[in-house]
């Protein structure tokens, strides 16, 4: 049976520390944390700090994909799904269609 963690993990006081104030260095948020008698490696902080940036940088992507759907009117994206199979078909098939809308785009 797995034991009960009785303190917060490293990874959660680094989080906490980086909340408060995210202008730290990799260098300041391991010596600061050392200062409180927590022993953290450099990657772990580069490890979490990429963590938490991932998950905004991903959430800001489907939010502007939503505000593009929402812009263009369209509500039902089934409909453009199935217009767009429509076109791949009359063209020769999604290869050829992608083919084609990169041609155009240069």
């Amino acid at each position: 049976m797995a034991k009960k963690q009785q303190e917060p993990s490293k990874s959660s006081i680094i989080r906490d520390l980086l909340k408060q104030s995210p202008k730290l260095t990799t260098k300041e948020v391991v010596s600061t944390l050392a200062g409180r008698g927590i022993d953290v490696t450099e990657g772990l902080v580069y490890f979490v700090r990429g963590q938490t940036k991932g998950r905004r940088s991903r959430h800001k992507k489907a939010q502007q994909m939503v505000a593009k759907v929402t812009a263009t009117g369209n509500t039902d994206p089934v409909a453009t799904i199935l217009k767009v199979k429509g076109w791949a078909n009359q063209v020769g098939g999604l290869k050829k269609l992608k083919a084609l809308v990169d041609a155009l785009s240069d």
